[in-house]
């Protein structure tokens, strides 16, 4: 800590994927052969009709400040992308779009936490759920989960931590970092208990919506006893392999949307043009154009699974969504590899990285410690190499 810094940023955690991923970079440097399997980047590259909007918003001049809260063309695509996608209905002034979902949920935290309101956080979730609800003054209240319950939450463990001081909830489906997929069965169990609390917040975080292997999506938004409090946060970056293009947005009650307008009119105001005009011709088209990425991410979950199947000491699940698989290695625990004691999942997987090459992330930043969260969105090739790595590093 540097007594020079704020309290809130010597208070913050650095983000663990981020930091794996420098640290990844760091060995990199000097000379060693790392496969990253740590960051949540598709590896894919951007569809060419996507592109080819973004050149001609170029050649067309698109250089001026944007709208703080997006273009109307683009917030209206957002709202047939709304409906076709989700069945959910949304006037203009409901949609913000943000420099991508990240800053949509630090918005959100901003405009709706006061001191010592209390945030339910379903673990493991997304390791930035938690920071940015500290810095707007919340309490992250983890709510656990394990492996044998595919890492979703019931009704009863929802309804055991809701207190007076409950104030939001924010959750994944698909889940960054399981995978788990909530059913709309599940969903509606869950509401069941929300709609007894009428002044706690959902926070439906579906950037992985179109990673789905189920088929079918669910948003807590569709029911009507919680359309009214229910935030669906989206984006470009997963489905369509724009991550670097920064492009975000949520659907939510008016009231809301207007206080995040607000809000992102004093820190950075409207996204980049460029990038809010192609993600106009992103979401315009129907997404079958991009169930090529989602059939090989299918593709490499079978693969990951099947070579983690021949290591003693992982334990997996099915996940149904995103690109991760999310093992409980705890068996590890106490055990010393090749001189190295592990304690516990951040040496696991600072192991990994120093011995197999291969960088993961600790589950400890997801909320879940018995785990660590392996990124699949990587060639098969690699995927290949990575787990046979691992494999030899823990004989």
């Amino acid at each position: 800590m540097n007594p020079k810094l704020s309290n809130r940023i010597n208070a913050m955690a650095t983000s663990a994927t981020l930091a794996m991923a420098a640290k990844a970079r760091e060995l990199k440097n000097e000379g060693k052969d790392i496969i990253g399997l740590s960051l949540g980047e598709p590896d894919f590259n951007v569809p060419e009709f996507v592109k080819e909007a973004a050149i001609k918003a170029v050649n067309e001049n698109y250089h001026s400040y944007t709208p703080v809260d997006g273009y109307a063309d683009l917030k209206q695509a957002i709202i047939t992308k709304f409906k076709r996608d989700n069945h959910l209905t949304y006037t203009p002034n409901q949609i913000v779009v943000s420099t991508g979902a990240k800053q949509s949920l630090a918005n959100l935290a901003m405009v709706l936490l006061n001191e010592g309101d209390e945030v339910l956080l379903p673990a493991p979730y997304w390791v930035s759920y938690s920071d940015i609800s500290k810095l707007a003054g919340g309490v992250p209240v983890e709510i656990p989960t394990s492996i044998n319950s595919d890492f979703k939450i019931t009704p009863e463990s929802l309804e055991a931590a809701i207190t007076p001081k409950t104030k939001m909830m924010i959750y994944s489906s698909p889940c960054n970092p399981s995978g788990s997929v909530y059913s709309i069965e599940e969903l509606r169990a869950l509401a069941d208990v929300l709609v007894n609390y009428p002044d706690i917040i959902v926070i439906s975080d579906e950037i992985y919506e179109h990673i789905n292997f189920t088929e079918i999506h669910a948003s807590m938004a569709t029911f009507e006893d919680m359309k009214n409090r229910t935030v669906v946060v989206n984006g470009v970056s997963k489905a369509y392999s724009m991550t670097g293009w920064r492009i975000g947005y949520i659907g939510a009650p008016e009231w809301i949307a207007r206080a995040c307008n607000k809000m992102q009119g004093q820190i950075t105001s409207g996204a980049n043009c460029i990038a809010q005009r192609a993600t106009i011709t992103a979401l315009e088209n129907s997404p079958s154009k991009i169930q090529f990425m989602v059939d090989a991410f299918k593709k490499r979950r079978t693969l990951i699974l099947d070579l983690l199947a021949e290591i003693p000491g992982f334990k997996t699940n099915i996940p149904q969504g995103a690109f991760y698989v999310f093992p409980d290695i705890s068996y590890y625990f106490g055990k010393t590899l090749n001189g190295t004691i592990i304690h516990n999942a951040s040496d696991f997987s600072l192991y990994l990285l120093e011995k197999a090459h291969v960088a993961t992330v600790t589950g400890e930043a997801f909320g879940d410690p018995n785990c660590i969260r392996i990124s699949y969105a990587a060639s098969e090739e690699n995927i290949v190499d990575a787990l046979q790595r691992i494999k030899v590093a823990l004989v």
